[in-house]
């Protein structure tokens, strides 16, 4: 099969070489023409569509990272300034809150005080009275113990055989118990 389709191109072909049409020095002049119009309209198509929408494209690009970087930094400096203000306002609650804490001290310490000065007031109210009860109990065991004396010395002196009249033990009992 091979021979035969060689032996047809030498029928055809005749006496030509058959070769790579690029390399046949007889068309190079024709080959050199359409290679420089070739490169003149892609030179144009180039440099009038491609390259300005290229160019476009790569400007919009650096604008809006020229835009983005910007914003990051306006952003960044309100970040910066909103946390400026939260310390701000943290550090002011704080402060209040100190406020407020030495404000209820204060005030409990001072109810505090009043609660003890009333709680003071009534001891010493309790104790006046429980001073005048002892007082009166005292008082009405000295009555009862002259009693019981006057009569437990005209028993012993009646026991001993004298007489005793009530002025005497009555001296005698009151001069013992003063001193």
């Amino acid at each position: 099969m091979a021979t035969q389709t060689t032996d047809a191109g030498q029928a055809a072909g005749g006496a030509a070489k058959v070769g790579m049409p690029q390399l046949d020095f007889s068309t190079f002049s024709n080959q050199i023409f359409w290679l420089i119009i070739t490169l003149v309209v892609i030179y144009f198509i180039l440099s009038r569509i491609a390259l300005p929408r290229i160019g476009g494209a790569l400007a919009d690009r650096a604008g809006t990272i020229t835009n983005d970087l910007a914003e990051a930094e306006d952003l960044k400096s309100q970040a910066l300034a909103a946390e400026e203000a939260y310390e701000k306002a943290l550090a002011d609650a704080r402060a209040e809150a100190q406020n407020i804490n030495v404000l209820m001290r204060a005030e409990i310490q001072g109810q505090l005080d009043e609660e003890l000065a009333k709680a003071d007031a009534q001891i010493s109210g309790r104790t006046k009275e429980a001073a005048a009860e002892l007082a009166e109990i005292r008082n009405a065991a000295k009555a009862n113990v002259k009693i019981v004396a006057k009569a437990v010395a005209k028993e012993i002196v009646a026991a001993l055989g004298g007489k005793a009249d009530a002025k005497t033990v009555t001296a005698a009992v009151t001069e013992r118990m003063k001193g």
